[in-house]
Parts: C-alpha cells; sequence; structure tokens
C-alpha cells in the first residue's frame, strides 16, 4: 500500500490507495505453491487450552478476539491486519503459558505487530493503551512486543487465508458465469474468514482450507451452487484441484463455517430482540415515573450488558473485519 495524490502522482500525506493485485502474481503456480508449501509453519491448534495455558479457557480467546477485531474496525485497518494478529495470539499461547490478567496485553502486543508489518501507518501504541482502558502501560507493550516476537522467532510474516482468496476466485471458471458478481463472493468470503479467525475451533485448519471452505461457503450461500450447472460437490472437487486438500475436510470446514454462521444470525437476532424489549420496557417506565423511572430503567439495562462484547459490530459493512451483512447469506 501506498500514499498518491491521484491528480499528480506525488507523495501526500492523508491520501491512501491500495495497489491492485498483480496478475502476473495471481496466474503464477509457482505463487500458490510457495504458499501452500509455507503454510503448515503457522498453523495451532486449539489444544494448548488442555496442555499449556491452565489458566484459560475458549470464551476467555473469543471476547479478546472480538475485542481485537473492534480495534481494527475502530482503526480502519485492512483485513490481513486482524488475521495475523489472531494467528500471531494463537501461535504465542501455543508455546509460552500466561495468566488471564496478561491475555489482553498479548491480544494489543500482536495488533502492533500486525499493524506495523501491514500498514502504512501502525496504530498508535498510545491508541492501544487507551482501547484498553488504560489497564496497560506503554513499557508492557515494549517489552511484550520483544517477548511476542523472540517466542515466534521473528517470524512474523505468516500466511493466512486472506493470501489464497485471491488466487482461489482466480482459478475458479467465476468470470465467465454471468450470475455471478465476483465481488459479492470476495466480500462474503472475507466475512467467513473473519468469523473464523474469532472461533479457536478453526485453528486447526490450514490457511488454505479455511479459504477454500469460506469461498464454497459465499458461493453456496449465494445459491450460485443451485443455479449454476456446478453443484457443490462440483465446486468441492474443484477446490481440491486448486489447492489439494482433500474435499473431506473441505466440506468438514464447511459444515463448521455454516454451523458457526447459524449460531452468530441466531444471536443476533436474539440481541436485537432483548434491545428491542428493553427499549420499550424503558419507554414505558418513563411514562409511568417520569426521568427518574426513564433513568433507573436505564441503570437496570447496562448492568447486565456492561461486560459483554457487542455481537452486532460483526454484522456491519467495515473494511477491517466483517466486509457484508451475513444476513445476505442463505444456507
Amino acid at each position: 500500500m501506498y500514499r498518491v495524490d491521484l491528480l499528480c502522482c506525488e507523495p501526500v500525506l492523508g491520501l491512501e490507495c491500495k495497489a491492485y493485485n498483480d496478475p502476473n502474481l495471481l496466474n503464477d503456480d509457482r505463487v500458490l505453491k510457495n504458499l501452500l508449501n509455507r503454510e503448515e509453519r503457522y498453523v495451532t491448534s486449539s489444544s494448548y487450552f488442555q496442555c499449556l495455558q491452565a489458566d484459560l479457557t475458549p470464551s476467555m480467546r473469543r471476547i479478546v478476539a472480538d475485542w481485537m477485531l473492534e480495534v481494527c474496525e475502530e482503526e480502519k485497518c485492512q483485513e490481513e491486519v486482524f488475521l495475523l494478529a489472531i494467528n500471531y495470539l494463537d501461535r504465542f499461547l501455543k508455546v509460552c503459558p500466561i495468566k488471564k490478567s496478561q491475555l489482553q496485553l498479548l491480544g494489543t502486543t500482536c495488533l502492533l505487530l500486525s499493524s506495523k508489518l501491514r500498514e502504512t501507518q501502525p496504530i498508535n501504541a498510545e491508541a492501544l493503551v487507551g482501547y484498553t482502558d488504560k489497564s496497560i502501560t506503554i513499557d508492557d507493550l515494549w517489552r511484550w512486543e520483544m517477548l511476542v516476537l523472540s517466542k515466534l522467532k521473528w517470524d512474523i510474516a505468516a500466511v493466512t487465508p486472506q493470501n489464497f482468496l485471491c488466487h482461489i476466485l482466480r482459478r475458479l471458471p467465476l468470470l465467465m458465469d454471468p450470475l455471478i458478481n465476483l465481488h459479492m463472493v470476495h466480500r462474503h468470503a472475507q466475512t467467513f474468514i473473519t468469523l473464523c479467525a474469532r472461533d479457536h475451533k478453526f485453528s486447526m485448519y490450514t490457511a488454505s482450507t479455511i479459504a477454500g471452505a469460506s469461498v464454497a461457503a459465499a458461493l453456496h450461500g449465494l445459491d450460485w451452487t443451485t443455479r449454476s450447472t456446478w453443484n457443490l460437490s462440483k465446486l468441492l472437487d474443484e477446490l481440491y484441484t486448486i489447492l489439494s486438500i482433500d474435499t473431506d475436510i473441505l466440506r468438514n470446514c464447511l459444515d463448521q463455517i455454516e454451523e458457526l454462521m447459524t449460531m452468530t444470525i441466531s444471536t443476533s437476532n436474539s440481541s436485537s430482540s432483548s434491545s428491542s424489549s428493553s427499549s420499550t420496557n424503558a419507554s414505558q417506565q418513563q411514562q409511568q415515573s417520569g426521568i427518574a423511572g426513564a433513568a433507573t430503567a436505564m441503570a437496570t439495562s447496562n448492568s447486565g450488558t456492561e461486560n459483554i462484547v457487542p455481537s452486532d459490530k460483526l454484522l456491519e459493512h467495515c473494511k477491517a473485519g466483517t466486509p457484508t451483512d451475513v444476513h445476505d447469506i442463505h444456507f
């Protein structure tokens, strides 16, 4: 990524343009082969909760991942920043035990490192400390930056599902199909990739598996597998040809993505219903008891939700994490 003035081609502060994907790289099978050969180095497993991280639980990891995604959304980071940060987080937890009080500090450090690698202007360290509500200090962040780098052996150019997305779409016969909006497929697949990164169950899969299953989920959710001559089995066979991943593994990952989507949409609908119900109750109390009654109702509502990470942000159109509304996707 670089900064240019669109009129005079001179560098200018404040204007950021994203470079186009190089078709020569996308069409070269050697690039895809190198990615497939390297990705195994960066695969983690959620088993560290049982064998190493005695003080952590999967739900804690989910909460800090949600927080990291919100920071990326707020800072308008590239999609790759969140995915890399989650990769650093899992790889660190795989080799180094920590206390639960240090988990947010670890997540903050991973965001700092990934933004330094992928952004033209990394996330400001003081801003990151502010996002933690000053629960950590700048000195903590600097010390943990060196700790994380040492535990990762300074290997931070990790392969993520985002690296495979354009390669897969380039090799599928989508450009020839007038029924397909390639941009929409790309956005939906990015949504699935981001949701998978939030859930520790997907850490057992390689990046290419998650990318392939996310593309299949996007096409299946957009009814391409029913409107075209390609059914789901034929699509998985084509993905096997491209990625050399067994179709059973792809189908298992696809099934888990669909299950995750169902749970996410159900949770979102429940949260919306609860929010609507709370607003109605607050309005009724305000009519009955005036300003004092409304203040009491608001306090009661907030007390039950102030420590819960909001899930509705995951359904917004945003640059960093979920680039499309999951309600547009039907399984």
